[in-house]
């Protein structure tokens, strides 16, 4: 019987060619791929048109919707299960800005849907390398209103009114539908987002395209979707401590923790009600479950199913920092 209660599953990367994109990526993942302006990796996508397909174990060459097909709340778990159907809910991505990203917003579920997809796009970032100096742009300063808003983006004034937070390694920001926002030049992060590819773009410096030209903006999408009122919520404190699990995100989508390992850990896990996702970004540690190890490096993504209900984490001996992704 192929059941998932031993089970941790790794993806095939889809990298996303961007021209505002870097060169880090790649080698951060320890791959031999040969591609310029790699501005996003999807680690763990349901979005349709970009499938994650398991690169380890027994079910390797199969894609994510089958497995949600053969197991339902066995990998999902049944909370989530019943929440989101046969549907992967979270998007999960490193990105690498060389460059300035557009100015953007995402809808929310409600607008999202009236405009006939299954839902909006709330999200975090979590910086994993920004230089000294380095900044980001989320949410306006001040009130503004869609006149202003309209006239702003259209003469390229539109970051005075956003605030410019600074951001070091280990920042983290929640952005909720409605936000403007934009990764700024220099960043390397990690994305934890709605399962959406849903992005309305209000200004990105007159750029060009890979293909030469202008890329499309979206005012008359955004204008909808924008939250017009000042945020002042910068970046989000959380702690910090080391061999424990640090809380950084809770909100209705997902739930994110941090870890700073340098001794062996019982994961706390959901067993039967959600799946857990792991992010691995600095150092290794393995995976056992019930006499099988995984080996999870700097770089890679594992989801580890809601069957799954013990799971041990050993550190190598310079020891681990990762994110864990539940709902």
């Amino acid at each position: 019987m192929k059941d998932l209660s031993k089970e941790v599953f790794k993806f095939q990367p889809i990298f996303k060619q961007t021209p505002w994109g870097g060169n880090r990526i790649i080698p951060f993942k320890h791959l031999q791929d040969k591609l310029d302006y790699v501005g996003e990796s999807w680690e763990l996508s349901d979005v349709p048109g970009d499938i994650s397909v398991v690169a380890n174990g027994r079910f390797a060459g199969q894609t994510l919707t089958q497995l949600i097909t053969q197991f339902k709340e066995e990998l999902l778990g049944s909370r989530v299960y019943q929440k989101t159907g046969e549907h992967f809910p979270l998007l999960i991505k490193f990105i690498d800005a060389k460059q300035d990203l557009s100015i953007q917003v995402h809808p929310d579920d409600a607008l999202a849907q009236k405009r006939g997809f299954k839902n909006g796009k709330t999200e975090m970032w979590f910086v994993v390398d920004a230089p000294a100096g380095s900044t980001l742009l989320a949410g306006f300063n001040r009130d503004v209103d869609k006149d202003e808003f309209q006239k702003r983006a259209l003469d390229g004034s539109i970051c005075e009114v956003i605030n410019r937070h600074p951001v070091h390694p280990g920042s983290c920001f929640f952005l909720p539908a409605g936000q403007v926002h934009a990764i700024c030049a220099n960043l390397f992060l990690i994305e934890i987002q709605q399962t959406s590819d849903l992005t309305y773009r209000i200004y990105d410096y007159k750029r060009k395209g890979l293909d030469g030209k202008l890329r499309t903006l979206h005012l008359a999408e955004a204008e909808e979707a924008i939250d017009y009122h000042a945020s002042h919520q910068g970046e989000v404190a959380y702690p910090k401590a080391c061999d424990e699990t640090n809380t950084v995100i809770q909100c209705p989508y997902f739930t994110t923790s941090s870890y700073e390992l340098t001794k062996p850990f019982q994961l706390p896990l959901r067993p039967t009600e959600s799946f857990t996702i792991l992010i691995c970004y600095q150092g290794t540690f393995t995976i056992q479950t019930e006499g099988i190890h995984t080996p999870v490096a700097t770089g890679e993504t594992v989801l580890i199913p809601a069957a799954v209900s013990k799971a041990n984490l050993v550190p190598s001996a310079g020891g681990c920092r990762f994110l864990s992704v539940t709902i």
